[in-house]
């Protein structure tokens, strides 16, 4: 898998200009993740090609942007007013880290022995209004509005025993997840056309049946014809949506423009940003920095479902987890 992974991202922090073999290898796996029936369709590679090369930069320009790990030990909790929003306390973070499935597989895994790890942690920031107590001057005011800032659902992505492997394996997943994008698309799509299609047999079996006066007792009955007209116009609409997603000769084709739509587009579907927030020690949100209030740049990171997610690269040191590997 690392030689893979390595052939296809192991290209240093540029975007562009990659290697034929290696923009080949990325479009397989593409076809190999979606549908691999893709294949079949002449000239399926020059037509991927340029979407691949698009996700290729798009990945490669989010993870390479993502700042240095940051060093986390009981000195740097103290010290990095970061670690101080992110965790209660130096016992909390130990305390998740513990839990961390992911961390804990490591560590159990080939490279336990490592002086270092590196994983990017992914948190969620959660923001809850109420009131509270604030000193103005020699005045203490009571219910002021304020907004505490919390941070919850941490995970370690793609531990590993350096930055570089950790940053190489977060661009095997960032461009895995485009590709589960293309895949959840093309079968939405499949399962859409099977149910047209499903209903299509039903409208038409209905309207034969009340061709052959198969309902009501009359067989002059006026409601007959407005039924069956009923159910055609119905039979017509159906079969417009299945012409939209195509005939069975342009299925596949349909699926690839879907893949070409996904990964041409990755901004769309996987995004980073950066977000600025003030707090002070008790987690409250301030309109202004000072110096127990100090103001801290976090990266964001957007999915195609909409949800947002806080991003921090971290090293932790072999004193660290110790009481980790359990």
């Amino acid at each position: 898998m690392l030689r893979l992974l390595q052939s296809i991202f192991g290209f240093g922090d540029t975007t562009g200009g990659y290697p034929e073999d290696m923009v080949r290898k990325a479009i397989e796996r593409a076809v190999d993740g979606t549908d691999p029936w893709l294949r079949a369709i002449s000239g399926y590679r020059k037509k991927l090609r340029p979407a691949v090369l698009r996700a290729m930069d798009h990945v490669v320009t989010l993870v390479d942007g993502l700042p240095p790990p940051l060093l986390v030990n009981g000195d740097s909790y103290r010290n990095d007013p970061r670690l101080k929003v992110f965790f209660l306390s130096t016992a909390e973070m130990r305390g998740i880290f513990g839990k961390d499935r992911n961390l804990r597989d490591f560590l159990r895994g080939p490279e336990a022995g490592a002086e270092m790890v590196t994983a990017l942690m992914f948190m969620e920031k959660r923001e809850d209004r109420g009131f509270g107590a604030e000193m103005d001057g020699d005045r203490v005011m009571r219910d002021v509005p304020r907004i505490t800032v919390s941070f919850e659902s941490h995970r370690l992505m793609d531990p590993a025993p350096d930055e570089d492997r950790t940053r190489l394996l977060l661009k095997k997943r960032a461009f895995d997840y485009l590709i589960r994008v293309a895949l959840q698309r093309i079968s939405s799509a499949k399962a859409e056309r099977k149910d047209l299609e499903r209903r299509n047999a039903l409208l038409q079996a209905k309207i034969e049946v009340l061709r052959r006066g198969g309902w009501g007792f009359n067989g002059n009955d006026s409601s007959l014809s407005e039924d069956i007209g009923d159910l055609e116009e119905s039979l017509r609409r159906i079969e417009s949506q299945l012409s939209e997603l195509g005939g069975d000769d342009r299925t596949l084709e349909t699926y690839l423009n879907i893949v070409i739509d996904v990964l041409g587009h990755p901004e769309n579907h996987l995004q980073g940003g950066r977000e600025t927030l003030i707090v002070d020690g008790m987690g409250i949100r301030r309109d202004q920095a000072s110096s127990t209030a100090p103001e801290l740049t976090l990266t964001t990171v957007h999915d195609t479902d909409g949800r947002c997610r806080i991003a921090q690269m971290i090293s932790l040191p072999a004193e660290e987890l110790r009481g980790i590997k359990g």
